[in-house]
């Protein structure tokens, strides 16, 4: 009896960490706090620290503004081989951020991803995630990056 009691609780306290990771439906980056959450359903399953490009706040509006889109976006493709320290690509811009910038006569801008440190210079994640540095995409620790690497499929929002 008393080993069924000790299994029982030895079961029970498991950390969550180390039970598997529910599928992420979406992604969701909250930039005045400097999140990106990994969601199944409404629950928040991750949570990590991010930044921005140099310009961040408002929707991204035209290559070169150092913004990062706004609204809803699908996750539609892994880069390996990316100057920085894997990178996964935000379907913007869409219809209507195409057409916007050429109501205003300018390009769009494209290549947003998430991605990790510069390729080679992870070893600065300590000061560069203290400020927003990227040319308008969203940056990690390599280490945060290789669990949303892991867990986000393409084809996530």
């Amino acid at each position: 009896m008393k080993l069924a009691t000790i299994a029982f609780i030895s079961w029970s306290i498991i950390p969550t960490a180390w039970a598997a990771d529910p599928a992420i439906t979406h992604v969701r980056v909250l930039k005045g706090q400097h999140k990106l959450q990994l969601l199944a359903g409404d629950r928040v399953v991750r949570d990590f620290h991010v930044v921005f490009g140099e310009n961040p706040r408002g929707h991204k509006s035209e290559e070169g503004d150092e913004r990062t889109p706004e609204g809803t976006y699908t996750l539609d493709y892994k880069k390996s081989d990316s100057a920085f320290y894997k990178a996964i690509h935000i379907s913007y811009p869409n219809a209507k951020d195409v057409a916007a910038a050429k109501a205003r006569g300018v390009s769009p801008g494209g290549q947003i991803m998430i991605h990790g440190q510069k390729n080679g210079l992870g070893w600065l994640a300590p000061v560069s995630q203290r400020f927003n540095w990227t040319n308008g995409c969203i940056a990690l620790t390599n280490a945060d990056m290789d669990v949303v690497w892991s867990m986000v499929k393409v084809g996530t929002p």
